[in-house]
């Protein structure tokens, strides 16, 4: 019993059934152990798709997702998924091998500070020294990673430290999460107060909901309170897409509906979000007139960018089944009429913008293609990359359960989709999962596809070819005088040659009238297959704020042609806006 040996059979206490992860010097006692352990381990082509994978995994699941990778460039290849999995608040344990420790410090081969290095994107960090540490290291790193607000935990683990005698270490015993708190009393009554004389009150929610298992008391508490409701990215799914107080997403690329509904608004519930900037827009003047009650878990968040009037601190499940009958009575009382007549309003709104999918020609659109989708595969798992197709997923796809919608939100990752869907599939092996992704971010993780044909993964792509980087382009083309700088790829290799060559079925469309045909065909096939789908390069995403602009100043060609050729800002102007990926 070495320390390799224990450690498979720590995390098998843990619960965990899979991990992702490619093997080499630093990391090999550790894959010796492996060896013959009912640990189901997943050999990536990449470490970041090893990274990627566990984030998918944790994602559709709410469990710990596990990845192992080498030392040096192995654990430095991890960084991006951990760092994603840090800003999105994803409950994951990186393993990495390191030098052993009388070498530690003199530059040996392959030698890298993952410890200092990873310090800033990770909860917590470890770095075993002596073989007694690992009992206490191990149930730890689980405790933290999943307790509270969620998210990765590094143990790097030297080489020596793994071949040592473990045979007078105890079996492992995994740690409680930590206990969330209640809220506050005293928080409760003061959030009640502000809700009960509110007229135009709006929920504001986000990926808090799903982290906190919040999701039933969140839809208890919207329509029992008849509030009229706008989603993060992350939050899309707590209400389904379908639910008449629904007004969609909000933000950058939100509806027309969430965004004036929040800027009129003269209360903000705010459940599980953190005011993120591609929400607010400019964030002086994001919902200029209303007071906010502010719920979360992480009370560094509350007052964090923007004055709670009244925050609770605590399990958002348990504030929504606090404040939904006293809430539901104030509501239906004083100020009834001015209410009713705010939902009604806002309902309108929200059916007088609702996207059209008639689009002109004979070319694919994609929005209409991605919504059609939805419709034929309601209960699908979306996997999805960063872009343009990004966007659309989020505007047009009908979610009915937010971990049905895995996508990097806080570090905007290209190259996250395709290993994502490989976690989720692999934590579901019944469930349908599809990765939506471009051209630019495909070609970024494009070896997953070994991955996906050795373990012969049904994953469905959709792949959105626009011979370009689209959100890139679209922003050079409004804020950059058309100066289309290094977005060109009309050079993109055959893509359906490349998913053949794996052995994956691969089709193709580029005319609107063959999209139902290639759809049903790409759902029927027994395994994994890849959609590719030619669209216009020209085709953007709307509405849009632009930067340093408030959500109420949205572009929208569809409801004002002349606004999206109208000279707005350069985006230099404001910093804090930074181009998307």
């Amino acid at each position: 019993m070495n320390g390799a040996r224990w450690l498979v059979q720590a995390l098998a206490a843990e619960g965990v059934d899979t991990l992702f992860g490619y093997p080499g010097g630093a990391i090999m006692p550790f894959y010796d152990a492996l060896h013959g352990s009912d640990l189901k381990h997943v050999l990536v082509r990449h470490e970041q798709g090893a990274a990627f994978a566990a984030n998918g995994y944790a994602r559709a699941s709410g469990r710990v997702g596990v990845c192992v990778a080498t030392s040096g460039p192995g654990a430095s290849n991890l960084v991006t998924g951990i760092a994603d999995a840090m800003l999105d608040s994803v409950p994951m344990v990186v393993i990495t091998g390191q030098v052993s420790t009388a070498l530690m410090g003199t530059d040996a081969f392959q030698e890298l500070d993952v410890f200092g290095m990873t310090m800033p994107i990770v909860k917590h960090s470890f770095l075993a020294r002596r073989i007694d540490e690992l009992p206490r290291m191990v149930a730890e790193a689980f405790r933290i990673a999943r307790s509270g607000r969620p998210g990765p935990v590094l143990i790097d683990l030297p080489k020596d430290v793994q071949v040592g005698d473990a045979s007078h270490l105890p079996a492992h015993a995994p740690l409680p999460s930590d206990p969330v708190p209640a809220p506050i009393d005293a928080s409760l009554h003061a959030a009640l107060a502000l809700i009960s004389q509110a007229q135009r009150p709006v929920v504001y929610g986000g990926g808090g909901i799903a982290l906190g298992d919040a999701v039933a008391a969140f839809r208890t508490f919207v329509d029992a309170t008849q509030i009229p409701t706008v989603l993060t990215l992350k939050g899309l799914g707590a209400l389904p897409a379908a639910h008449p107080l629904s007004l969609g997403m909000l933000g950058m690329h939100g509806s027309r509906a969430a965004n004036l509904a929040v800027q009129e608004s003269d209360l903000l519930i705010v459940v599980g979000a953190r005011f993120d900037d591609r929400a607010t827009g400019k964030l002086s003047e994001f919902a200029p007139n209303a007071r906010v009650v502010h719920m979360d878990l992480d009370a560094c968040e509350i007052g964090k960018l923007r004055h709670a009037d009244a925050g609770v601190r605590g399990d958002i499940r348990t504030t929504l089944t606090a404040l939904t009958l006293p809430c539901a009575a104030h509501l239906h009382g004083r100020n009834g009429a001015a209410r009713r007549a705010w939902r009604a309003a806002c309902q309108q709104r929200a059916r007088e913008h609702a996207a059209r999918y008639d689009a002109p020609g004979d070319s694919v659109y994609a929005p209409a293609l991605l919504k059609r989708l939805s419709e034929l595969a309601p209960e699908a798992v979306v996997a999805c990359d960063v872009g343009q197709h990004q966007m659309w997923v989020a505007q047009h796809w009908h979610f009915s359960d937010p971990r049905r919608h895995l996508t990097s939100g806080g570090l905007g990752a290209m190259g996250f989709g395709l290993p994502a869907a490989i976690g989720a599939q692999l934590e579901s092996p019944a469930a349908r999962v599809i990765c939506v992704s471009g051209d630019g971010s495909f070609l970024m993780n494009v070896q997953e596809l070994a991955t996906v044909a050795r373990y012969r993964l049904p994953i469905k792509i959709v792949l959105l070819d626009n011979q370009a980087l689209g959100m890139v382009r679209q922003w050079q083309e409004l804020f950059f005088d058309k100066r289309y700088s290094e977005v060109d790829l009309s050079d993109n290799p055959d893509f359906g040659a490349i998913a053949s060559a794996f052995g994956i079925r691969a089709l193709h469309i580029d005319r609107a009238d063959g999209v139902e045909d290639a759809l049903q065909q790409l759902l029927d096939a027994p395994g994994p297959a890849l959609l590719h789908v030619a669209i216009d390069q020209a085709a953007n995403v709307w509405p849009l704020v632009p930067p340093n602009h408030n959500n109420a100043q949205m572009l929208d060609p569809e409801l004002d042609p002349g606004s999206a050729s109208a000279a707005i800002v350069s985006p230099a102007e404001d910093s804090r806006h930074a181009l998307p990926a």
